[in-house]
Parts: structure tokens; C-alpha cells; sequence
């Protein structure tokens, strides 16, 4: 009997394998219990968030998945509560170095287009909130998304209104060394942006806000086709939603976070593959 080629499932979670082995290191610490490694730890985290699932959904398909199991050499299954302490104790700096690894696996270009959306923080269904009127306040992600292959290289979550020109300098400032061209909306229009880009050797094309003829002018002078390539922001923010859900499931504020960070990492495994 001929062998099984392996699922794209598999293949993902062989390289979330690979990148948690580059990132961290076997265990947290030479206290720690030697049960579960970290690179298991965070492939289970990845999946949990490729599946949209919850914890326990997750370990009870893992039962009938022998060979996604033993791709990361798991003789026992955690129990919940073992993998959501998990998640807890990795910091964040770890799921951005891990981000930042994903990004080397896809073929970018350096152009990059930067956009918000807005995530739900509760699942609770529409028809239940507005009967109890409630009012759960959206987290707002902004991507860094490469226009090439999609990857997202960096991104900014807060759960404020903040302008989007007041976002954009923590981002160019990150990812000056990958990015040769930004592409941004009127929302991005801010002459302190547009310096900020060319003093870290990146070329702005930012739409301004029609105010006068002279913008106006401005405007119909920019390379359409290399702007247009911003709409793989909203083919990248559709893709998040609809893959890995439009909520997100931790209730703190700093897990919501991590959670969104890791939804990133996921998207740029499954586009490598």
C-alpha cells in the first residue's frame, strides 16, 4: 500500500515546527517539568488558531490524528488548561521573533501597504447583544502587509481610536530595513509620515486629502498600478476573518493581543506552504 502524501495540515504544523526550533529554546527554564517542549507549545497554539477552535475541541481531534502527532513527537496530550498556562507565559516578544521568521519564508518585494480593520472582542452573537444592549468596544489592528506575497511583516493592535497617522511611525520605524515603498490611504496623511519614511530611506506614496486643486493635482500624479497594489491589505484583513474568525476569544487585554499576533504567524505559515 502506496504511503499518504502529507495534508497541507500536516505540512503546516511540520513548519511551525521548524520555526519554534529556530526561535526559543527546548524548555523555559532548567526548573521546568520536561513534559511538553515549547516548540510543542506553540505548534499546538498555531493550530488551535488555524482550526478557529477552542482548546479542548482541539486535544479531542487530536486524538484521531496520529501522524500530526507524531510530527511533533507528542507521546501524551495536555490537558487545557496546561496549553492556555502555555500561552500565558510566552511573551510577546517571542510571537513577534517568530512573526519576523515567518516573514523569511515568502518571497517578499518591499512594498509594503499599511491598513486597519476592526476586531470583535466577544463572540456573543448580534441578536444577543442588541436585545441586552450591550456595547463591546472593537480592537483596532493595523498590517503591514508585503504586497508580493502577502506576508504580514509587523502590526499594531490598541484598543483606542487612534488616528492612523499617529500608528504609522511605530510601524515604518520596525520595519524600515524591509520596506522600500509605503502605501498608505488619506487616512496616513500626515507630512510628519511622509518624512519620517524618507529619513529611514523609504519612499512614501500616500494619497493626500483633496483640500485644495494643487492636492488634487498631487493625487492624479501617483503611480496608479504600484498604488493600487494597497488593496492586498483588505484581501489580507478578508482572509484573517474569514480563516480565523472576526473575534477574538481571550478575555485580558494582553491575550487579546498575542492572539491577533499569532493569527499573523498562522496566516504566513499557511502562505508558504
Amino acid at each position: 500500500m502506496e504511503a499518504l502524501p502529507k495534508s497541507r495540515l500536516l505540512q503546516f504544523v511540520e513548519q511551525a515546527m521548524h520555526l519554534a526550533r529556530r526561535a526559543v529554546t527546548r524548555y523555559s527554564s532548567r526548573f521546568s517539568k520536561r513534559r511538553y517542549t515549547l516548540h510543542q507549545h506553540i505548534v499546538l497554539l498555531c493550530l488551535k488558531v488555524r482550526k478557529n477552535t477552542t482548546y479542548r475541541t482541539l486535544l479531542d481531534e487530536l486524538i484521531e490524528m496520529p501522524r500530526i502527532r507524531k510530527a511533533i513527537d507528542l507521546d501524551e496530550l495536555p490537558s487545557p488548561s496546561t496549553l492556555c498556562k502555555a500561552f500565558n507565559r510566552l511573551d510577546m516578544a517571542v510571537w513577534r521573533v517568530l512573526l519576523n521568521l515567518s516573514v523569511t519564508l515568502l518571497p517578499t518585494n518591499g512594498v509594503v501597504g499599511i491598513d486597519a480593520s476592526g476586531f470583535d472582542r466577544s463572540h456573543a452573537s448580534k441578536h444577543y447583544t442588541k436585545r441586552t444592549k450591550l456595547t463591546i468596544q472593537q480592537l483596532k489592528v493595523t498590517l503591514h502587509v508585503d504586497t508580493r506575497a502577502n506576508a504580514i511583516l509587523d502590526l499594531h493592535v490598541t484598543t483606542t481610536r487612534k488616528h492612523d497617522s499617529q500608528i504609522a511611525p511605530s510601524l515604518i520605524k520596525r520595519n524600515a530595513g524591509n520596506v522600500s515603498i509605503h502605501l498608505g490611504d488619506k487616512g496616513y496623511d500626515d507630512q510628519k509620515v511622509r518624512a519620517l519614511a524618507r529619513d529611514t530611506g523609504v519612499r512614501p506614496l500616500i494619497k493626500h486629502r483633496e483640500f485644495s486643486s494643487l492636492h488634487k493635482a498631487w493625487n492624479a500624479r501617483l503611480d496608479a498600478d504600484l498604488y493600487g497594489q494597497r488593496s492586498q491589505n483588505e484581501t489580507v484583513n478578508s482572509s484573517l476573518k474569514r480563516k480565523y474568525g472576526a473575534f477574538v476569544r481571550s478575555r485580558h487585554w494582553w491575550k487579546q493581543f498575542r492572539e491577533l499576533v499569532v493569527g499573523c504567524l498562522t496566516h504566513n505559515i499557511d502562505k508558504s506552504l
